[in-house]
């Protein structure tokens, strides 16, 4: 149903126990059909996907919500976008190993 951006993405999900289908944790070359629930885990909840039909051959990203709905639940999304907000605050605390030569100097500056 192409939630994951390419299909290796999607089977390593799979094999790591990150995606249901009808509740049950699924294998990548698991059929879909016409009313089943897709469940993915985006830490720390579930979304789930109800399919409501399926094209006949692959069709792009966008076109994605013609064939799916999500119904995960509004608290749940709230979750998620509370977790994404602090994880992209975290990011831009501090550096990743050692600071640069600008950052020295900054620093150099800061102190006096």
């Amino acid at each position: 149903m192409r939630l994951f951006k390419t299909r290796s993405i999607a089977a390593a999900a799979c094999n790591k126990d990150k995606v249901k289908l009808n509740e049950h944790f699924s294998k990548p070359g698991k059929t879909v059909s016409i009313g089943d629930t897709v469940s993915i885990k985006e830490n720390p909840i579930w979304r789930t996907f109800k399919v409501h039909s399926i094209p006949k051959s692959r069709v792009g990203a966008k076109l994605v919500k013609d064939n799916i709905q999500e119904i995960t639940s509004a608290e749940d999304k709230a979750i998620l976008e509370e977790q994404k907000l602090f994880n992209q605050q975290q990011k831009n605390f501090g550096w990743e190993g050692r600071p640069t030569k600008k950052d020295r100097r900054d620093i150099e500056k800061m102190k006096g």
